[in-house]
């Protein structure tokens, strides 16, 4: 029952949030065509600060952990690799293909995955999974921005992918934060205080912001495709690389941060990119609020599942 319980504490909130998003768009305080504005405002301020933040703020000296990170990055790649062959296997439009891709590898380490770190393991052992967001973003992100432009239907030149992956806000604010850790930069007291509300604000915004731009129309039209990716983001990776992670001996802080790799919903972001480059954007859409709202029971029973194992 106390496994349950904490397992329930730390997934219920982001559902509710959600559900209080879905809410205030029904009662129309908020339409569904504020949600890219302010989804546009989120991705370029408010979760490079996140980024910035969570890393700043980490010991790096002590949460710098090669096994770990050498792990959950080859378990992305590995998540990828799975995820690229099984699309081009049963997607033919490429437009869906880049979007089915990233749906299934990439999943929401920042607004699931540090909530859920912090509710099991507590804040004080936060520093260990914000230097692993730290590479495991940026990956995500250099992996989802060569995606997205192969499959966009255009061919584009080697040297605007790199260019896109520069200028992505995720990745500057990861290598920004990375900077001042090694450059170990003393920033005042008051632009920490910023730094803190910003991010503080920006996990509830962006699950507000996933409730709000639910709607049901789209998951009828895109059925076949939800099933799919939602088998592959909550069930076949994490039970593949999860697994791994217990036979290989990860254990407390370094296996939740794992889950919040591998067990999380699709990243919210992939919405936003898709819009930005091309791919589908509704199928985007339903892709992360269908595997968000499934997450809520999945990555209980993931959590509870290894939780009632002794892992953490």
């Amino acid at each position: 029952m106390e496994n349950f319980l904490v397992c329930l504490n730390a997934v219920l909130p982001i559902f509710i949030i959600m559900a209080l998003g879905y809410a205030a768009r029904c009662s129309k305080v908020i339409s569904r065509d504020d949600v890219p504005k302010l989804n546009k405002l989120a991705f370029r301020f408010f979760m490079p600060l996140l980024m910035f933040y969570s890393i700043y703020e980490s010991d790096l000296s002590s949460s710098l952990k090669p096994a770990l990170i050498g792990y959950a990055c080859l378990g992305v790649l590995g998540a990828y690799g799975l995820s690229l062959l099984y699309v081009l296997l049963t997607e033919k439009e490429p437009e869906r293909r880049g979007v089915m891709i990233q749906g299934i590898y990439r999943s929401n380490f920042v607004i699931i995955g540090l909530p859920i770190a912090k509710a099991l393991v507590g804040e004080s052992q936060l520093g260990t999974v914000a230097v692993l967001l730290a590479i495991v973003i940026p990956l995500f992100n250099v992996l989802a921005v060569v995606t997205l432009e192969v499959f966009n239907g255009e061919k584009v030149p080697v040297g605007t992918i790199i260019l896109d992956i520069l200028k992505n806000p995720l990745i500057l604010g990861s290598l920004a934060g990375i900077l001042a850790l090694v450059l170990k930069l003393k920033l005042p007291a008051f632009v920490i205080t910023v730094l803190k509300d910003m991010s503080d604000a920006t996990t509830p915004l962006m699950l507000f912001l996933l409730g709000a731009f639910f709607q049901f129309g789209g998951i009828r039209r895109y059925s076949a495709d939800l099933v799919k990716v939602c088998i592959g983001r909550l069930l076949v990776i994490p039970a593949i690389f999860l697994t791994g992670a217990y036979y290989l001996g990860f254990r407390g802080v370094d296996f939740v941060a794992l889950i919040g790799v591998f067990g999380s919903a699709t990243a919210v972001s992939s919405f936003t990119m898709a819009q930005q480059m091309g791919g589908d954007a509704e199928l985007a859409g339903d892709i992360v609020v269908v595997t968000s709202a499934a997450c809520s029971f999945t990555l209980f029973g993931w959590a509870f599942l290894f939780k009632s194992l002794g892992v953490f």
